[in-house]
């Protein structure tokens, strides 16, 4: 199993200067390449502190100027967002520009905040519909001279320009949860990328079961990769494990509020929750984050990373995204790298 590190910048209040936040989402992702992690992977929102990421492609440009060997992956551009050929030629420019890095995952999107603003009247099952438009057109724009008369988007013959530096185009990465999307993605020759959420190692084995009885009804596909992304602490001790379990809380609390669009936003940030609100949740609890996610010192995160290895998943990526400090995520990561991935190897 090889591991990568998903990230991204978190703004949490008006006070934290926005510069010195990208500072930090740098510094983090250099350690990862120092440390040997496979790959960097940053998304796409927008008008949202609580994520800041309005084109992964800038962000993954800058950081392979920065960095050596990390491959560098969009998690994940939002389909809805993208027209085919503009998407096509702007991962192929990137991935020239990244010397053949680049890893293209694609989504359909999760917050109706943004779909609001950015697609106005469209819903999750339209952004899926679109998301399964995209992906073909983008992959014949790369091989060159490819139209499409769709739902979404019609154009004539048309090639990307550039072309990507890699001969097949970069590896795309489908974000997948149902059985349809795990067979799209199989079908379509893609890479699938599953997240768990809050919901522990049942919804972990259930994922693999559903990509591995999709990749049975595509026998004559060559198996794709998957790639677990996980809310990952590697803690000092049962203490500062308890304190990580309390922040990741809160910030599953945050997601939560975001995810149901009901609260007010004012310059970027959402109304805030009270303690009251954080403890009130039915099912968000620190007590839930320490059973469901791997928030533990070396040796048991060590334990549960093998169990995730045995069902066969090919990558384990550690979302650092939890609203800590800079420094309780750098002391996290570095943890993970000197003590967890060396039983890897």
């Amino acid at each position: 199993m090889r591991f990568s590190l998903f990230v991204h910048m978190e703004r949490l209040s008006p006070e934290q200067d926005q510069k010195q936040l990208y500072d930090d989402f740098v510094a983090l992702a250099k350690i990862a390449d120092a440390g040997g992690m496979h790959a960097v992977w940053t998304g796409e929102h927008h008008g949202m502190d609580f994520t800041i990421a309005p084109n992964p492609f800038l962000n993954l440009i800058d950081l392979a100027r920065q960095t050596k060997n990390v491959r560098l992956g969009t998690g994940t551009v939002i389909a809805p967002f993208w027209h085919p050929i503009r998407l096509a030629g702007e991962a192929a420019m990137t991935d020239m520009i990244v010397n053949g890095r680049l890893d293209l995952g694609i989504a359909r999107g999760a917050y109706n905040y943004e779909y609001e603003r950015m697609v106005p009247g469209m819903d999750a099952w339209e952004a899926g519909q679109r998301m399964r438009e995209l992906v073909p057109a983008v992959q014949g724009l790369w091989k060159g001279d490819y139209a499409q008369n769709g739902t979404f988007h019609t154009f004539p013959s048309t090639t990307s320009s550039p072309k990507p530096s890699q001969e097949a185009g970069p590896p795309i990465w489908i974000a997948a949860r149902d059985p349809n999307s795990h067979e799209f993605a199989i079908s379509n020759g893609c890479h699938v990328q599953v997240t768990p959420l809050w919901m522990g190692d049942a919804e972990i084995i259930k994922l693999m079961d559903t990509f591995n009885a999709a990749c049975a009804k595509f026998p004559d596909v060559p198996r794709p990769e998957i790639m677990l992304l996980n809310h990952t602490y590697i803690a000092a001790d049962a203490a500062d494990a308890q304190l990580a379990a309390e922040e990741i809380n809160r910030f599953y609390c945050y997601f939560g509020a975001w995810f149901k669009n009901e609260r007010a936003v004012s310059q970027g940030a959402i109304e805030a929750l009270t303690d009251d609100d954080i403890a009130a949740h039915p099912f968000y609890s620190a007590e839930a984050m320490l059973r469901d996610n791997v928030i533990a010192i070396p040796q048991d995160a060590i334990a549960r990373i093998k169990t995730y290895e045995d069902l066969g998943y090919d990558e384990y990526s550690f979302w650092i995204d939890s609203g800590m400090s800079f420094e309780r995520k750098k002391a996290s990561l570095e943890r993970f790298i000197k003590d967890v991935m060396p039983a890897f190897a």
